[in-house]
């Protein structure tokens, strides 16, 4: 069982031979961006890449870029929330009724927020959201990674989540890089302990995107195996272990390795509780609201989810997707690439598995890939909806860690070209992501 491990009071710069971090916030936030800039430095490189390809692969067929990334699909009903509030809707010809309800409110908030400081429109807000979200996110991812394998296996963790098929999604007005940013965070702030700070993000995450559930099952199952470690601690007479300080009033940065054990204080139970009662009221707290609005009570989000032909089916519906595809030659190809893809995927997790990762990693991927793969949704989509389960890449990180630096460099540039010219003809043609 997971113990998540106690900070020391030494600092990174203590190590280093630097000053103590004791005091000063910038004292705390410095030698933490000097540890996750070659991580985030590749990382923008890489969006950079991408970018690079899309806006000259858009210019070549006469498209703009711009449109593409700001003002289509999923960023158009954004802005819709954004502009008009809730209640939008657009019913098709075969019944279907498309609401914006269906969107969670966070992504459009700070759309509208943006657009009221500054001189930019809603959707210029998106964009410059999902860029500043995307470098958080990415830091957050390395500070994961980097708490579990080290330093090297942080780099690599940001890189792969960076080279990934559908990379794109992080520079799109999208709510993928704000919920994966959230998400990392507040994982992170669950093995440090910092339980008022995990259970402020999962809130803010559960108002992102549904998968938030996926945060909050994180806090509360880590919480529960804390109390329950606690109480057989105390039943057999020996000292538990104490969880790091919350510290919810400092920046959450990578710490220093574990310290010795100590007994949990009444405080640190407290904060846990208290972590545990934040973590679901965003989720909960959106899809009452939807269904009061809709007088449906807590079934109205899901009448708005069935209206997208949205639902949870355990898989079968992509079962058969899958299986009609093996009807004819050239699709067959495409079912064989999407088991293996399937595959992959479970073989990622239940590796996570074999290594031993920190249980609010395995609970947090666990649900956001059963969430992903089990609905009925728009297939197309799957690829996306896996980008926030990031600890899939874990083990892939730590084996590309433990190459030869050429030969991780190689591999990862050829995987960053690959990427750029896939997500540049993806989003010029006439599908969504």
């Amino acid at each position: 069982m997971y113990v998540p491990p106690r900070c020391s009071s030494r600092s990174a710069g203590s190590r280093g031979g630097g000053r103590p971090r004791d005091s000063a916030g910038e004292e705390r936030w410095s030698p933490a961006r000097r540890r996750a800039a070659p991580a985030l430095a590749g990382y923008v490189a890489v969006r950079a890449l991408g970018l690079l390809a899309l806006f000259l692969w858009s210019a070549a067929r006469d498209k703009s870029a711009y449109t593409l990334l700001t003002a289509r699909w999923d960023a158009l009903w954004y802005v819709r929330v954004a502009e008009l509030g809730y209640g939008y809707e657009v019913r098709l010809a075969n019944g279907d009724v498309h609401s914006n309800l269906a969107f969670f409110p966070l992504l459009p908030w700070l759309e509208r927020l943006v657009a009221a400081v500054s001189p930019l429109s809603y959707a210029d807000g998106g964009f410059l959201v999902s860029l500043v979200s995307s470098l958080a996110a990415a830091w957050g991812i390395f500070a994961v990674a980097d708490r579990v394998y080290g330093r090297r296996a942080g780099v690599c963790a940001v890189l792969l989540w960076a080279v990934l098929p559908v990379g794109i999604v992080q520079s799109m007005a999208y709510s993928e890089s704000l919920f994966t940013a959230l998400a990392a965070w507040s994982l992170y702030a669950v093995l440090t302990g910092r339980w008022v700070t995990a259970g402020t993000l999962a809130l803010f995450a559960g108002l992102t995107r549904p998968v938030g559930l996926a945060v909050v099952a994180a806090v509360w199952v880590t919480a529960l195996a804390s109390f329950a470690r606690d109480g057989r601690a105390a039943a057999a007479g020996a000292p538990g272990t104490q969880d790091a300080p919350d510290a919810s009033d400092t920046p959450v940065v990578p710490e220093a390795p574990p310290g010795p054990e100590a007994p949990p204080g009444p405080g640190t139970r407290l904060r846990r509780i208290l972590g545990m009662v934040l973590a679901p009221l965003g989720t909960a707290g959106y899809v009452l609201w939807v269904g009061h609005h809709t007088g449906r009570g807590p079934l109205g989000y899901l009448d708005v989810q069935a209206g997208w032909r949205n639902g949870f089916d355990g898989g079968w519906a992509f079962a058969l997707f899958v299986a009609g595809k093996f009807t004819s030659f050239p699709a067959a190809l495409a079912g064989a690439g999407l088991i293996i893809g399937v595959a992959s995927v479970v073989w990622l997790y239940v590796t996570g598995v074999r290594q031993r990762q920190p249980l609010p990693l395995l609970v947090y991927t666990g649900v956001v890939t059963a969430l992903a793969l089990c609905a009925s949704s728009y297939f197309g989509s799957k690829p996306r909806l896996l980008l926030p389960a990031f600890p899939l890449l874990l083990p892939l990180a730590l084996a590309l860690s433990g190459a030869r630096m050429r030969r991780s460099a190689t591999v990862l540039g050829a995987m960053a070209v690959a990427c750029a010219v896939y997500g540049a003809f993806w989003l010029n043609g006439s599908g969504p992501p």
